[in-house]
């Protein structure tokens, strides 16, 4: 197949999947921002707090794709962390690895494949060079509403080299009352919770746009106005290519 553009059509959802929200990605790079987490963590808690605030701080989807992933390695010093999955644990080392580092810890942010460790301060600036950056990768999503624990998504994606192509659910308005370990007592709250995750699929320079299957699965009791879809196109190096990210229409 010979590669076409991305300012082509989604295919049109059925009348059972709800009505679809359509979204594609800038000229611009948007950037990912990844931030690790545990719920048994002491030191996580600024950080997530950090994160639910990018919008207001005037970083808005347009410019950077914020996930939280919750690691698993805390979870022996006394609380299990639900929205953990060893998947993200691998992940962080992944990412540490290709930085040429053996350490992980938490809150650990990586901001378009690259460790941020002064990310209180240097998150704005970070953002705004990769802003700068004309896109390599297109991406488009399309997202129907949830039934019977399953969110109907298609995507489409084409990057400029040999890349991976990500997709994801995201929740947020999470909040846990934590009742051991380290923040026992404590009432945390979490936004943009990677909840279920696809990928990676290969995308290759010299074809055209590949296309995930439609289906995520929705956490039991989740709420449509919490969730959001995203996508990203990464190099097998680490370099974020697209990100784009896609709250779920209302209605």
């Amino acid at each position: 197949m010979s590669a076409v553009s991305l300012s082509l059509l989604l295919t049109p959802w059925s009348a059972s999947a709800g009505q679809a929200c359509i979204k594609q990605s800038p000229p611009h790079t948007v950037a990912l921002l990844e931030l690790y987490t545990s719920e048994g963590c002491s030191s996580c808690p600024p950080a997530d707090h950090f994160i639910s605030g990018l919008n207001e701080a005037g970083l808005g989807a347009d410019r950077v794709v914020p996930l939280s992933l919750h690691v698993d390695y805390w979870d022996y010093i006394g609380w299990k962390d639900a929205f953990a999955r060893p998947l993200f644990t691998e992940r962080q080392y992944w990412l540490s690895a290709q930085g040429r580092s053996r350490t992980v810890y938490t809150p650990e942010i990586f901001v378009a494949g690259q460790e941020l460790r002064n990310w209180r301060l240097a998150t704005p600036a970070a953002v705004r060079r990769i802003n700068e950056q004309p896109a390599q990768a297109q991406i488009a999503l399309s997202a129907g509403m949830p039934s019977n624990g399953s969110l109907p998504v298609e995507v489409k994606a084409k990057a400029s080299r040999d890349a991976a192509l990500y997709v994801v659910l995201y929740q947020s308005g999470l909040s846990t009352e934590v009742k051991a370990g380290e923040n026992r007592g404590v009432q945390l709250r979490h936004d943009y919770v990677v909840r279920d995750w696809i990928g990676p699929l290969a995308l290759d320079a010299q074809g055209g746009p590949a296309s995930l299957p439609r289906a995520l699965a929705v956490p039991a009791g989740a709420m449509a106005q919490d969730l959001g879809v995203a996508a990203f196109v990464q190099t097998p190096r680490g370099e974020v290519l697209q990100a784009l990210a896609l709250p779920l229409c209302s209605g």
